[in-house]
Protein backbone atom coordinates (compact mmCIF):
# COMPACT_ATOMS: atom_id res chain seq x y z
CA UNK A 1 0.00 0.00 0.00
CA UNK A 2 1.18 3.12 -1.14
CA UNK A 3 -0.16 6.16 0.55
CA UNK A 4 -3.35 5.97 2.70
CA UNK A 5 -6.47 7.07 0.81
CA UNK A 6 -7.25 10.49 2.61
CA UNK A 7 -8.90 12.43 -0.25
CA UNK A 8 -12.40 12.05 1.44
CA UNK A 9 -11.55 12.63 5.15
CA UNK A 10 -9.91 15.66 3.68
CA UNK A 11 -12.87 16.75 1.80
CA UNK A 12 -15.24 16.72 4.91
CA UNK A 13 -12.24 18.44 6.82
CA UNK A 14 -12.80 21.59 4.50
CA UNK A 15 -16.30 21.55 4.27
CA UNK A 16 -16.64 21.14 7.92
CA UNK A 17 -14.29 24.43 8.41
CA UNK A 18 -16.34 26.31 5.96
CA UNK A 19 -19.57 25.38 7.94
CA UNK A 20 -17.32 26.53 11.01
CA UNK A 21 -16.34 30.31 9.68
CA UNK A 22 -19.71 30.50 8.52
CA UNK A 23 -21.46 30.43 11.97
CA UNK A 24 -18.67 32.30 13.14
CA UNK A 25 -19.88 34.95 10.97
CA UNK A 26 -23.86 33.94 12.27
CA UNK A 27 -24.40 32.54 8.51
CA UNK A 28 -27.54 30.26 8.87
CA UNK A 29 -26.99 27.43 6.49
CA UNK A 30 -24.40 25.19 8.60
CA UNK A 31 -26.81 24.64 11.24
CA UNK A 32 -28.64 21.63 11.79
CA UNK A 33 -32.21 21.80 12.16
CA UNK A 34 -32.57 21.88 15.86
CA UNK A 35 -30.16 24.57 16.03
CA UNK A 36 -31.95 26.93 13.30
CA UNK A 37 -35.29 26.41 15.32
CA UNK A 38 -33.88 27.54 18.78
CA UNK A 39 -32.26 30.57 16.91
CA UNK A 40 -35.54 31.38 15.52
CA UNK A 41 -37.45 31.23 18.56
CA UNK A 42 -34.70 33.34 19.96
CA UNK A 43 -35.33 35.96 17.35
CA UNK A 44 -39.11 35.49 17.69
CA UNK A 45 -39.39 35.87 21.36
CA UNK A 46 -36.61 39.20 21.61
CA UNK A 47 -39.06 40.63 19.07
CA UNK A 48 -41.86 39.79 20.95
CA UNK A 49 -39.97 41.49 23.82
CA UNK A 50 -39.24 44.56 21.35
CA UNK A 51 -42.57 45.18 20.74
CA UNK A 52 -44.04 45.48 24.26
CA UNK A 53 -41.14 47.70 25.07
CA UNK A 54 -39.10 45.15 27.23
CA UNK A 55 -35.94 44.10 27.51
CA UNK A 56 -34.60 41.47 25.42
CA UNK A 57 -31.49 40.06 27.31
CA UNK A 58 -32.67 36.68 27.77
CA UNK A 59 -33.50 36.44 24.14
CA UNK A 60 -30.18 37.78 22.87
CA UNK A 61 -28.26 35.17 25.84
CA UNK A 62 -29.79 32.46 24.13
CA UNK A 63 -29.02 33.37 20.74
CA UNK A 64 -25.07 33.44 21.26
CA UNK A 65 -25.31 30.10 23.38
CA UNK A 66 -27.01 28.75 19.96
CA UNK A 67 -24.20 30.46 17.96
CA UNK A 68 -21.71 28.99 20.86
CA UNK A 69 -23.19 25.37 20.76
CA UNK A 70 -23.03 24.73 17.10
CA UNK A 71 -19.20 26.33 16.66
CA UNK A 72 -18.19 23.87 19.59
CA UNK A 73 -20.23 21.17 17.22
CA UNK A 74 -18.70 21.97 14.34
CA UNK A 75 -14.95 22.27 16.31
CA UNK A 76 -15.17 18.72 17.59
CA UNK A 77 -16.73 17.23 14.26
CA UNK A 78 -13.38 18.80 12.78
CA UNK A 79 -11.30 17.19 15.31
CA UNK A 80 -13.28 13.91 15.06
CA UNK A 81 -12.35 13.78 11.24
CA UNK A 82 -8.78 15.06 11.82
CA UNK A 83 -8.26 11.90 14.30
CA UNK A 84 -9.50 9.71 11.84
CA UNK A 85 -7.04 10.95 9.12
CA UNK A 86 -4.36 10.68 11.52
CA UNK A 87 -5.55 6.97 12.08
CA UNK A 88 -5.52 6.47 8.42
CA UNK A 89 -2.53 7.63 7.95
CA UNK A 90 -0.78 5.50 11.29
CA UNK A 91 -2.88 2.37 9.60
CA UNK A 92 -1.14 2.58 6.81
CA UNK A 93 2.59 3.57 7.75
CA UNK A 94 2.39 0.48 9.48
CA UNK A 95 0.81 -2.19 7.07
CA UNK A 96 3.58 -0.51 4.71
CA UNK A 97 6.36 -1.24 7.37
CA UNK A 98 4.74 -4.77 8.06
CA UNK A 99 5.38 -5.72 4.74
CA UNK A 100 8.54 -4.48 3.51
CA UNK A 101 9.87 -6.70 7.05
CA UNK A 102 8.05 -9.40 5.66
CA UNK A 103 9.52 -8.81 2.31
CA UNK A 104 12.95 -8.44 3.47
CA UNK A 105 13.13 -11.32 5.55
CA UNK A 106 12.61 -14.03 2.88
CA UNK A 107 15.56 -13.89 0.96
CA UNK A 108 17.58 -15.70 3.04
Amino acid sequence: MGTPDTNRIDREIRTTQRKLEAARQRQMWPLNGPERRAILAAAVGGSAKVVRHKSTTRAEEKGAAIWASAQTRLQAEINALQVERDEAVRRAAAEKAAKKAAKSSGWW
